[in-house]
């Protein structure tokens, strides 16, 4: 399967695969924090839950956004999720330059992609003015029926 405008399946992948780094990411530091400071470790449980919930609505709302400009063809939407998208990908920008550790910085790699590609998908949509979008610049032109 081709994704030439499909923001919806791809913010899906994009919510599925964060999700599971975002709780690798909380367990590896809640194991760390808790081996090392058992005094922060209850703390630090409390705040990478909270943190993990709260990514995972964000990214949620990005999916939800994500399918809504697919299936509407809405250039508004679209731009929207381009505006997610880009503060999403300045935010895995930042953390990939200063990850704390291997984990950390696959994650932001990950997003980083799946953000940049999420944009160009919805930069087509923008362009398709709600049209449909065709491959390459071979159209098909239509036969007037003879005379």
């Amino acid at each position: 399967m081709k994704l030439t405008y499909q923001t919806g399946i791809a913010t899906l992948i994009q919510f599925i695969t964060l999700s599971f780094l975002g709780m690798a990411n909380g367990m590896n530091s809640i194991v760390t924090t808790c081996r090392h400071d058992s005094g922060d470790c209850m703390n630090n449980v409390f705040v990478s839950i909270i943190f993990f919930i709260l990514t995972a609505l964000w990214f949620g709302t990005v999916w939800i956004l994500g399918t809504l400009a697919q299936e509407r063809r809405s250039k508004r939407l679209a731009l929207l999720l381009v505006g997610a998208e880009l503060l999403i990908a300045m935010v895995a920008y930042f953390n990939a330059r200063h990850h704390t550790d291997i984990l950390s910085l696959v994650t932001s790699l990950i997003d980083l992609v799946l953000a940049l590609w999420i944009i160009t998908l919805a930069v087509r949509l923008i362009r398709s003015k709600g049209e449909r979008i065709t491959s390459g610049s071979r159209r098909r032109r239509r036969r007037r029926p003879a005379s």
